[in-house]
């Protein structure tokens, strides 16, 4: 039998989440008998990083940023890379070169099946994940490998307040501590400044902002109509840049309120569900209604701020969304879903190919039995229980991803061989 150890692997960390859950990764993998590196790209990244000895920092120019990187590789024998999210450049230039020179790359991402998973994968996530070139059938031959039922919701130990405070935290230090790098550019175009009041922000009125909320979600409930939701996402967002048909929200929304207007019936709404991290960079609630008066269905057309979908999906005759993991949640329910742009859920089996007016219409329902197979395939592979923010949803991740970091096969092949390791049977908590 293989031991799992780190013995002859040196580990290069790259940016993380928000927060301490790199450091915690790393200290358990240097346990394994690995060897750990951190590169810091600015002052927020040092802050989150406990161990001097290790960190990195990187003061150069993105331009100079592959060069170094090779540099890096070759001078502490690197043989795996461990990112957050692969699409922002620092991160897709590396992963080029990591597969060039045959580098295990270990990607986290949010939980496809957010809110009580996170995802890990090789070599890429989202549009780039390997979920993207395999069908059904695929992941039904090799869930005959496994008799487990598929895992159940895990406790609850996501906080969205913890998100926004390290994310706030994150962007005080980048603003305020981050004189010796300055060639840093954040991988999003607004300033740095400007981030930080955002989250700043949204923390503090965040009290305000779920009254407000309830209140919404109260008026749609009660309505008594037939509704629709559009499911929106952060402009940002590295998912909707890299793998989205548009380059602005306000874009989708156009799309979406005109196939509504075409095609719903009269006595059917219309509900925009912002993402929970909104924060206003987009005047969306503006543009919605704008758009809904200027076709003639501005009493139609509702705005939900935030707050979680659960509220809203048990009533919904269908959905929309460019990317959204969101969308899982629907599928999960049976609802009818239809995308615009890649996304590893993107299966004709459940994923609906009509024209929009035509969806609006009259919807073609899912089928249940295949995304019930395709669900439990990502509960049993790349979904681990846990999460980034909470020092709960920490500790439970922590049980799980390092020794699928330290396996030889990627989740996927695990499962196929029948050498994955078998997932905790964790229930859901009130």
């Amino acid at each position: 039998m293989t031991t799992i150890t780190g013995k002859d692997r040196a580990f290069l960390f790259l940016q993380g989440p928000h927060g301490p859950f790199f450091h915690r990764l790393g200290k358990m993998l240097r346990l394994a008998g690995a060897e750990v590196w951190r590169v810091g790209f600015n002052a927020g990244d040092r802050a989150f990083w406990f161990d001097p000895a290790s960190y990195i920092p990187y003061r150069g120019t993105q331009d100079d940023w592959p060069a170094a990187f090779a540099d890096l590789i070759r001078d502490k024998g690197i043989t795996d890379i461990v990112l957050y999210g692969d699409a922002r450049r620092i991160h897709a230039e590396a992963v080029t070169q990591a597969r060039t020179l045959g580098l295990a790359v270990h990607v986290f991402e949010e939980g496809y099946m957010r809110p009580y998973w996170v995802t890990y994968e090789r070599d890429g996530t989202n549009g780039n994940s390997r979920l993207m070139q395999m069908s059904v059938d695929d992941m039904r031959a090799a869930l005959a490998q496994s008799d487990m039922d598929a895992p159940l919701p895990p406790a609850r130990w996501g906080d969205m307040r913890q998100h926004v405070f390290y994310g706030a935290l994150y962007h005080f230090f980048v603003m305020f501590r981050n004189g010796d790098y300055r060639n840093f550019r954040a991988h999003r175009e607004m300033p740095v400044t400007k981030e930080f009041r955002l989250y700043l922000k949204r923390l503090l009125l965040m009290p305000a902002q779920a009254g407000e909320r309830y209140l919404a979600t109260l008026r749609i409930r009660r309505g008594g109509f037939p509704y629709h939701l559009a499911l929106l996402q952060l402009e940002h967002d590295s998912s909707f840049q890299a793998h989205s048909p548009f380059s602005t929200m306000t874009e989708f929304l156009d799309v979406v309120i005109r196939g509504f207007a075409e095609g719903a019936p009269g006595h059917h709404h219309l509900v925009f569900k912002a993402h929970p991290l909104e924060d206003g960079r987009v005047p969306l609630r503006r543009e919605i209604r704008r758009m809904a008066r200027d076709l003639g269905v501005e009493d139609r057309v509702h705005y939900v701020r935030g707050g979680k979908l659960a509220q809203l999906l048990g009533d919904a005759r269908s959905a929309v969304t460019v990317n959204s993991t969101a969308a899982q949640q629907v599928l999960w329910r049976g609802i009818p879903i239809k995308v615009f742009g890649r996304a590893v859920y993107d299966k004709p089996e459940f994923v609906s190919t009509q024209p929009l007016p035509a969806f609006f219409a009259r919807a073609s329902r899912p089928d249940r039995k295949a995304y019930q197979d395709y669900r439990r395939y990502l509960l049993e592979t790349s979904q681990v229980a846990g999460g980034f923010y909470s020092a709960r949803g920490r500790r439970q991740l922590m049980r799980m991803v390092v020794d699928m970091m330290l396996a030889p096969e990627d989740p996927y092949d695990a499962l196929r061989l029948g050498t994955a390791a078998p997932r905790q049977q964790l229930r859901l908590v009130n």
